[in-house]
């Protein structure tokens, strides 16, 4: 059984009204028309001079003056983390790029995030933890500098140059016992990692934070994961283009994370392009809060592991999940929507509504549903997932690759009520692949030229 809130959403019979009334009762950022310009706080422009100390002071002024907005003006700002507090709305003007510093030493110890697994760790390159009414906003570039001579090489894949001889994330002294902390349930403020330890932060980080606006920046070069609202609610990503082809570099992250807005974007990334999370293995049973009414509208996905994805770090479930209005396509695109997970995560993942895709080419399949996914070896628990209740309507597809769909799930947890609706795939090689399905339904669905047929069991 899932556990959900009352709220007042769920009485909305209608998927879609449902999304319309979030969005209308979502609030919205308001700040003081106040701007506080870094430069008048001492930062250089010149892409040489540090300048931490000077975007720290400027935002302690904005936010103890009852908020307004930091602006960075043209100029190239090289800096290490910036913390957001309240009411402050961080503003690049055109032409504005603020670089961030790849030496670890510059990040401090915060508690944060890796692959769904909580931690004290390097601090993201800009960072925001239980803050109200905060934003980034503006036509600059944020430019974690991260490559194959720095961040990059941390994650152990030889595309990346581990070869060079730096311990990856996958030594045992790093992820893997991280991971074995949190099955132990060691307090969070004791897995104190940091130095040594080769675990990369993610870039865009806010943390337990309500009322949050990301708004038209440009992001590039990340580290790791890129936007990660973490156990945050009210949240809008509107207009960002993230162009980052590292490892783990998915586009944006909402983990434990209610009513988030993902528009107008743009995303050609390493990893996922949208990756909705809720934990991971016992963490995410331990924080037991769902990602639920994530909307993604009106974004182009490029390269990627998946256009819109769920999983796998999902043991807390996900529900409510509505994309519409998008376009994927890449020879580097591998799936349209994804959903993965297994039975060390568990999860409840249900009522994901897709319509209107413009698909070209994907590599492997338009739909995949998994609940046998087994990145870092073997990924068997007594946590076995549920994954029910996913509808697709109005997809049209160039080009599928393997499959047009594909999905995996138990005997004593068939993948169930799923429905195909006015979908059109061109060509795949083959029509799908299903095992321990229920209630398959393909309506008015055509996969190379050939009306597919409901499956009841």
């Amino acid at each position: 059984m899932s556990c959900r809130l009352k709220t007042p959403e769920a009485s909305i019979e209608d998927p879609w009204k449902k999304m319309n009334f979030v969005i209308k009762t979502m609030p919205q950022v308001n700040f003081l028309e106040k701007d506080y310009n870094v430069k008048d706080f001492g930062a250089v422009g010149d892409g040489v001079a540090f300048n931490t100390i000077a975007f720290e002071k400027a935002i302690k002024a904005c936010t103890s003056n009852g908020g307004g907005r930091v602006i960075v003006p043209k100029g190239k700002y090289l800096t290490g983390p910036i913390h957001l507090e309240n009411n402050v709305n961080l503003h690049l003007e055109d032409n504005a790029e603020i670089l961030f510093s790849t030496n670890p030493k510059d990040y401090p110890i915060v508690h944060t995030s890796f692959e769904g697994t909580e931690l004290m760790n390097y601090s993201p390159l800009i960072y925001a933890k239980n803050k109200i009414n905060v934003a980034i906003t503006g036509k600059g570039i944020l430019n974690g500098q991260a490559s194959i001579g720095n961040w990059w090489v941390w994650s152990g894949a030889k595309d990346y140059g581990w070869k060079k001889g730096i311990p990856s994330q996958n030594d045992p002294t790093n992820r893997e016992v991280l991971v074995d902390m949190a099955e132990k349930g060691v307090p969070v403020s004791e897995r104190i990692f940091g130095e040594g330890r080769y675990l990369r932060p993610n870039f865009i980080e806010f943390f337990e934070c309500n009322t949050v606006l990301i708004k038209d920046v440009k992001v590039i070069n990340a580290p790791f994961w890129i936007l990660h609202p973490i156990k945050s609610n009210n949240v809008i990503i509107d207009g960002v283009t993230i162009d980052s082809h590292g490892p783990n570099n998915d586009g944006c992250d909402p983990e434990y994370s209610q009513n988030v807005i993902i528009k107008n974007c743009v995303f050609n990334t390493g990893d996922d392009c949208i990756a909705i999370k809720s934990g991971r293995d016992a963490d995410g049973r331990r924080v037991g809060i769902p990602s639920k009414n994530i909307i993604v509208q009106n974004c182009k996905m490029i390269d990627g592991h998946g256009g819109v994805v769920i999983g796998s770090e999902i043991s807390a479930g996900v529900n409510n999940v509505f994309v519409e209005n998008c376009v994927m396509d890449s020879p580097n695109l591998d799936r349209a929507i994804r959903i993965k997970t297994n039975s060390k995560r568990g999860g409840v993942i249900e009522d994901v509504y897709v319509r209107n895709l413009e698909v070209g080419i994907v590599k492997e399949c338009v739909l995949k549903l998994n609940m046998f996914y087994n990145v870092y070896g073997s990924q068997t628990g007594n946590f076995i997932p549920v994954i029910r209740n996913v509808s697709l309507e109005n997809v049209k597809v160039k080009k599928a690759g393997k499959y047009g769909v594909w999905a995996e799930g138990y005997k004593e947890s068939p993948v169930e009520n799923i429905t195909l609706k006015n979908v059109v795939i061109e060509k795949a090689d083959s029509v799908y692949l299903l095992k321990n399905i229920k209630n398959f339904n393909f309506i008015n669905t055509y996969i190379n030229d050939k009306k597919v047929e409901s499956i009841k069991n």
